[in-house]
């Protein structure tokens, strides 16, 4: 494949060209199983390239990754070892987005790799769930650092140090403006399970509320995202509540 800014061949399709300096593929869909991990690479919604080229195939290529699961002690190098080869093929190509889909076990291994924004879709057909979400990828991207999200006319946090993690994941999401902390509140019915957290249905604006429970204890905190409508807010809603749960809040 060649280059589609300046014709220079590639090593790989998608690969991030070494001569002048640009991408190619602007996502990455991962599908996921635990023995074999398929990449396919998208070009921009749109490229003014590829329409040039008379090419509107939004699909530039596709690397398969595989690996042997191991069992007992060797597992966990063995699974790190896969999410590493998964990482170095992503981190060739640099896009703009990650999505996923399939075993989640391996997924969490990866995100932990790479520092890519990244987001779960369905695992029916990952490639076709992005293909019909792609507009989303228009939502305005919030750069500033996590702690800087969080304010508010409540400063405490149920669960101490724990809860801040939850609200800290939760804020590190890139389509996320604001993490707004509400009351306590102490009447609910007592948990066993420590601190859980979960994000609710947006509302029109496309915000939505994480709430946060720790024994007895409630929490109700707004969350303020870019999205303008309820759509795209359902759409971070589940990424943030994929997020929550590989970090083991839910």
């Amino acid at each position: 494949m060649e280059c589609r800014h300046c014709a220079s061949p590639l090593e790989k399709p998608g690969d991030f060209c070494l001569v002048c300096r640009e991408t190619n593929t602007e996502a990455i869909v991962l599908e996921v199983g635990r023995d074999r991990a398929t990449l396919t690479m998208l070009a921009a919604d749109g490229d003014e390239d590829t329409a040039v080229a008379g090419n509107d195939d939004p699909i530039l290529g596709e690397t398969t990754i595989t690996t042997t699961p191991e069992d007992g002690e060797n597992e966990v190098v063995e699974l790190r070892n896969f999410a590493g080869l998964i990482g170095d093929e992503i981190r060739r190509k640099r896009p703009e987005e990650v999505y996923a889909g399939g075993e989640r076990v391996v997924i969490q291994a990866i995100r932990e790799d790479i520092h890519h924004p990244f987001y779960r879709v369905e695992d029916d057909d990952p490639v076709e769930a992005v293909l019909e979400r792609r507009g989303d990828r228009a939502l305005d991207v919030v750069d500033t650092p996590p702690a800087e999200k969080i304010g508010g006319s409540h400063s405490t946090l149920i669960g101490g140090r724990t809860g801040m993690r939850a609200i800290q994941t939760v804020a590190e999401h890139p389509h996320v403006k604001k993490v707004i902390p509400g009351p306590i509140d102490a009447g609910g019915k007592g948990s066993q399970s420590g601190l859980r957290a979960k994000v609710t249905r947006a509302d029109d604006g496309g915000n939505v509320r994480m709430l946060l429970r720790d024994g007895s204890s409630v929490q109700e905190n707004r969350v303020v995202t870019t999205a303008r409508d309820r759509e795209m807010g359902e759409h971070i809603r589940e990424d943030l509540n994929d997020v929550l749960t590989d970090a083991e809040f839910q």
